[in-house]
């Protein structure tokens, strides 16, 4: 199977970004990708279509707080949870 092109990949994950089951996620997700997604590293790139495929509800616990992270998580939700706080200093 052929590799997905660069450009038609980070367009697919900016549409599932934006097109949640959770409309907080959405805008949380949605946000970091309009914002990072087009000079994300691949191996930044491979991880947010990891955190994609998490069930919503895990996602929105772990961006407020109310559940651990999973470990390989941890630093990018620490970032997208400053970023949505306001907290980039």
């Amino acid at each position: 199977m052929q590799e997905e092109p660069r450009d038609i990949r980070l367009k697919r994950l900016k549409m599932r970004a934006e097109h949640r089951g959770i409309k907080e996620m959405d805008l949380i997700l949605g946000g970091w990708a309009a914002a990072h997604l087009a000079t994300a590293s691949d191996a930044e790139v491979d991880l947010f279509e990891a955190i994609l495929a998490e069930a919503d509800h895990d996602l929105y616990n772990w961006v407020t707080g109310q559940a651990v992270v999973p470990t390989a998580y941890e630093n990018f939700m620490a970032e997208l949870s400053k970023t949505i706080s306001g907290d980039n200093a």
